[in-house]
């Protein structure tokens, strides 16, 4: 299906230029950054060292003000290789009924894993948490597990945002 196909059978949703999306006159409902704002699951995609993309389920919190996304995730995963690697990602979410999407493209910097409970690395996993979850019942237990399970924290920049509801 070619783009212009898309755009007749679907709408053209809303065009993006980097940091400012301006919305379509037939869709003035949709807001794809508070779509950003109350998911809790996506699909992150990062560049394999082959040019394929490698999509990973993610948990992402999505700070407006700050303009980027954060995602905790563990070293050694491929996400994390392939962002070491190229910086480059996307993030794509969905509403609960499928009928709404947003993706945002950015670059991605990597923080962790930290060896200190009480380290910048693992203070930056707290803010993350605080902002996803709210507050943790113990947080020195969960310092512990972000250094032995070598917790990464992920954070996108929001570059370019896309996307439409249809129907």
């Amino acid at each position: 299906m070619n783009v212009g196909s898309a755009q007749k059978r679907f709408g053209s949703g809303i065009r993006c230029v980097p940091s400012q999306v301006v919305a379509d006159m037939t869709d003035t409902l949709f807001d794809p950054y508070a779509l950003l704002a109350r998911s809790r699951i996506g699909v992150l995609a990062t560049i394999k060292s082959d040019g394929r993309p490698q999509l990973s389920p993610v948990m992402p919190a999505f700070d407006r003000d700050a303009g980027v996304i954060r995602v905790s995730t563990t070293e050694g995963t491929a996400k994390v290789a392939n962002l070491r690697r190229d910086p480059r990602a996307t993030l794509e979410v969905t509403s609960a009924n499928g009928w709404e999407w947003a993706t945002v493209e950015g670059v991605a910097t990597l923080v962790g894993p930290g060896t200190d409970p009480n380290g910048p690395e693992v203070q930056a996993l707290v803010d993350y948490y605080r902002v996803a979850a709210g507050e943790h019942p113990d947080w020195d237990e969960y310092r512990s597990v972000m250094v032995s399970d070598r917790r990464v924290l992920i954070t996108m920049t929001v570059d370019k945002v896309y996307g439409s509801k249809v129907g």
